[in-house]
C-alpha cells in the first residue's frame, strides 16, 4: 500500500509540470497565464511562442502522462493480480491527469488535460486489451470534428462525450467505463469558459492557411 501511494503522489507531480508556464519564461520571459484564453495548455502556448514550440509542448504534455502509466505501472504491476493491475495503472494515470489539471506549482489552477489524458490512455492502450480500439475511434472523433469545424476547443468535448460511449460499446469493465466517464467530467469542467464562447459564437477557429 506505502507503493501504491508513493506511485500516486509521484505521478501527481509529474502531471504538475507545467510545461507551458515554464517555456513561456524561459523562452518569452512571459507569464502565459496573462496572454490569449490564458490556460496553461499547449494551444494556447501555440498562440504565444509558435507553432515549433507549441508542438514541443504538446508532446511533452503527452509523455507527462503517457511516461507514469508505463514506467511506475510496471514497477508495481509484479505484486497484483492481472485486474488489480489495470485498475492500478487507472488510477495512476487520473492522479497525473489531476496533477496537470490542478497542479501544485500554480496554486492549484493548470491546463485543460487534453493531452495529458491522450498520454495517459496511450500508456493504457498497452495495457489493457481493447482500449486501443476505443481511442481510435475517439481520435476520429476529434479529427473529424476538427476538420469539419476547426475549433479544438469543441472537438476535445465532442471527444471527451464519446470516449465513455465506446468504452460501453466495445465492453470494456466497469473500472475503465468509469474511469471514462469521470475523463469526460474533468475535460468537460476545464472547458466552462470555451463552452460559454462556443454558446455566445466567439471561440476562436484555426487557420489551416496560418
Amino acid at each position: 500500500m506505502l507503493w501504491i501511494i508513493l506511485a500516486i503522489i509521484i505521478s501527481y507531480f509529474i502531471g504538475s509540470i507545467p510545461t507551458a508556464y515554464i517555456f513561456g519564461w524561459v523562452i518569452k520571459g512571459a507569464d502565459i497565464r496573462k496572454f490569449g484564453s490564458g490556460n496553461v495548455g499547449a494551444t494556447n502556448a501555440l498562440r504565444l511562442l509558435g507553432k515549433g514550440w507549441g508542438m514541443a509542448i504538446l508532446v511533452l504534455d503527452i509523455l507527462k502522462g503517457f511516461l507514469p502509466v508505463i514506467l511506475l505501472g510496471d514497477f508495481l504491476v509484479k505484486q497484483f493480480s492481472l485486474t488489480q493491475a489495470q485498475n492500478l495503472f487507472i488510477i495512476i494515470g487520473l492522479s497525473c491527469i489531476c496533477g496537470h489539471n490542478w497542479t501544485i506549482f500554480l496554486k492549484f489552477k493548470g491546463g485543460k488535460g487534453v493531452a495529458t489524458t491522450l498520454g495517459v490512455l496511450l500508456g493504457l492502450t498497452l495495457k489493457i486489451p481493447g482500449l486501443n480500439i476505443v481511442l481510435g475511434f475517439t481520435a476520429l472523433v476529434w479529427f473529424a470534428s476538427f476538420l469539419a469545424l476547426r475549433i479544438i476547443s469543441l472537438s476535445s468535448i465532442l471527444a471527451a462525450l464519446s470516449f465513455p460511449l465506446f468504452t460501453i460499446l466495445f465492453r470494456q469493465s466497469a473500472m475503465v467505463v468509469l474511469a471514462g466517464i469521470l475523463l469526460s467530467i474533468f475535460i468537460i469542467l476545464r472547458h466552462k469558459s470555451n463552452i460559454k464562447r462556443l454558446l455566445e459564437g466567439k471561440e476562436n477557429r484555426i487557420s489551416f492557411r496560418k
